[in-house]
């Protein structure tokens, strides 16, 4: 007797194929949604946005995460914000930098959630620190309960504006960058600038280099912008001027106060555009369905660099030394004038940035792209400026060209050839 097949479509997606049923198919959809707010002074007490989400009604509860540099700089104000409302609350303070983005501290937040008793839905973990930070707690939450809601208040300048507002979460596993993680974004994210005021010169050139990537691949005004105004925005760290006062939140930036006849200040713009630019590029892909990823621009080489140059090399500082050998690459392949790549090198410099390390050697650059190729599904797809302000991928980048460039590299920014 011959078996009938029979597909029948369930609501919502779902299919079953034969008769008896052999066959399952499931369809389904994970709409996302999640606010980037720039906020002023979080820390004041009659400032309520941080608990915005708290539930009304009997006692409120949060679990926050900080780093050691954070929380003797803010962690007083911290406990007394939460002492302030009322909340009952935990502050968990953890190592911070490069060297500690570990499984162990993913799994150390995760054992104090279980202390702490915090509610799956209704009580959202804080995370209150840098990029670094915001990564583990991000992981963290992705895993606890199998997701628990997280909030991201960035205090440093990258991530304000690259780790603070995109989806990815992650820690560094057997000597690589970011081996483990999850796609996991925030309910809200935070940003006050404030914060930047007590960063270092060298942290601020750390995000600057981020806000740069931006500029090169797809915002030829904000490189004007960095251009003009760089050494400014590192010394003033990013503060706008007090007289400007708060703008307006849903009005394009190109067109912020413009019908007034008023202009926002570089640093207002410079923030602005570079968020605008990630989150242009991160919103129609944030899964990375598509591997073709310009704001993966000056992250094909450093990551293997970063993870050799550990503790001597920040993140946004191995991103600048990939960026000016990708654009060195770049221009002796035509698609970059070798006065573009002095206009790219100079402004690296101006804002305080590496356009060379020693470890721009031929076999540790082979190396870095092969595990680029992995991890870009097979093909290289680099990305190249092309001028500044556009780019182009390619797949075609052979050993010798990548010591050639190493090579032409390490002549320029000596000054030999410029």
């Amino acid at each position: 007797m011959q078996q009938r097949t029979q597909t029948t479509q369930g609501n919502d997606g779902l299919f079953a194929v034969g008769s008896p049923v052999t066959h399952w198919s499931v369809q389904t959809s994970n709409p996302v949604q999640y606010e980037i707010r720039a906020c002023e002074n979080l820390l004041d007490p009659e400032n309520l946005t941080i608990l915005e989400d708290a539930a009304d009604g009997g006692r409120r509860r949060r679990f926050v995460v900080t780093d050691r540099v954070v929380d003797s700089l803010y962690g007083e104000r911290i406990r007394a914000y939460f002492g302030h409302h009322d909340v009952e609350h935990r502050v968990l303070v953890l190592e911070d930098g490069e060297t500690h983005k570990s499984m162990d501290a993913v799994l150390r937040v995760t054992a104090a959630l279980d202390a702490f008793g915090v509610d799956r839905r209704r009580e959202p973990v804080i995370a209150i620190g840098g990029g670094v930070l915001m990564d583990i707690v991000g992981f963290a939450a992705s895993l606890y309960r199998r997701s628990t809601p997280f909030i991201r208040i960035p205090t440093t300048l990258i991530g304000l504006v690259d780790a603070g507002v995109g989806a990815k979460t992650g820690v560094n596993h057997n000597g690589h960058k970011n081996r483990l993680g999850t796609y996991f974004p925030a309910d809200r994210t935070l940003l006050d600038r404030s914060f930047l005021a007590t960063l270092d010169a060298r942290h601020i050139s750390n995000g600057l280099s981020e806000i740069l990537k931006i500029a090169l691949i797809k915002d030829a005004r904000l490189f004007d912008l960095l251009e003009q105004h760089g050494a400014d925005l590192l010394r003033t760290k990013l503060q706008s001027p007090a007289s400007m006062g708060p703008t307006p939140a849903d009005v394009p930036v190109d067109q912020r106060l413009a019908a007034r006849g008023l202009h926002l200040d570089p640093a207002t713009e410079v923030v602005e555009r570079a968020i605008q630019g990630m989150l242009e590029e991160l919103q129609p892909n944030l899964w990375e369905k598509v591997l073709e990823r310009v704001v993966d621009y000056g992250h094909t080489f450093s990551p293997t660099i970063e993870m050799h140059a550990l503790p001597e090399l920040l993140h946004g500082e191995a991103v600048a030394v990939d960026m000016a050998l990708t654009t060195v690459m770049a221009e002796r392949r035509g698609l970059v004038s070798a006065y573009q790549r002095d206009r790219v090198l100079r402004v690296m410099e101006r804002l305080g940035l590496p356009t060379w390390h020693p470890l721009c050697t031929s076999e540790l650059l082979v190396e870095a792209l092969h595990d680029t190729v992995r991890h870009r599904d097979g093909k290289q797809r680099l990305p190249l400026p092309v001028g500044i302000g556009s780019a182009v991928f390619v797949n075609d980048v052979t050993e010798a060209e990548l010591g050639a460039a190493a090579e032409a590299l390490g002549l320029v920014s000596s000054g030999a050839a410029r």
